[in-house]
């Protein structure tokens, strides 16, 4: 394989695990292969999942940034392929200090469900579409996100695309638990390995 082509896949990789173009400057580089890889999934990868991708990107770098993950988010649906997230999301989450603008929104393709060791869905709608689309040996794979965040008595991350302001809001509350709760597992059951 070409040099260039092995160096472009280095790049892609390292692009996306940062959330922003300043971080990657400031960021030692020890592997470029992730040693474990996750996916959010809602329904047309705009307003949720991205949330949760720049969130839990946040998450690691503050509170885990040793641990070699692999983020990523996608669609159940192709409404919004090649989008950026939603503004309102955008802007929910800058006013956190997390930056979504270089993500764009893709769909769940088969190969995901091979390559990611744990795909997280919004809510249950998109756990069954995810269970549906899936080979039976991936299941296992697929969980609720909010499984993370017991303590909220939730199993959906609502979606805040019909609603107002304060949607986003909410959903980035919930998110940012479930993310916490999410590392936490982590730590327990595969840091060692990561």
């Amino acid at each position: 394989m070409p040099l260039r082509f092995i160096l472009k896949a280095i790049i892609d990789k390292l692009w996306r695990t940062v959330t922003n173009s300043d971080e990657l400057l400031d960021q030692e580089v020890t592997d470029v292969t992730p040693s474990y890889k996750i996916l959010f999934v809602c329904m047309g990868n705009i307003c949720r999942s991205p949330t949760a991708e720049g969130v839990f990107r946040w998450v690691l770098h503050e509170r885990a940034p040793q641990l070699s993950v692999y983020v990523d988010s996608a669609g159940t649906h192709a409404y919004h392929v090649g989008e950026p997230p939603d503004y309102r999301a955008q802007r929910a989450a800058e006013r956190r200090g997390i930056d979504l603008s270089q993500q764009k929104a893709r769909r769940v393709g088969q190969e995901d469900f091979a390559s990611f060791d744990l795909i997280l869905a919004m809510d249950e709608l998109n756990f069954e579409l995810l269970r549906e689309l899936s080979p039976p040996e991936y299941h296992d794979r697929i969980k609720l996100f909010l499984k993370y965040a017991p303590h909220l008595s939730r199993s959906d991350v609502p979606d805040p695309y019909y609603g107002g302001t304060n949607g986003f809001e909410l959903v980035l509350d919930l998110i940012e638990d479930a993310s916490v709760g999410l590392l936490e597992q982590l730590h327990k059951t595969v840091a060692g390995s990561l």
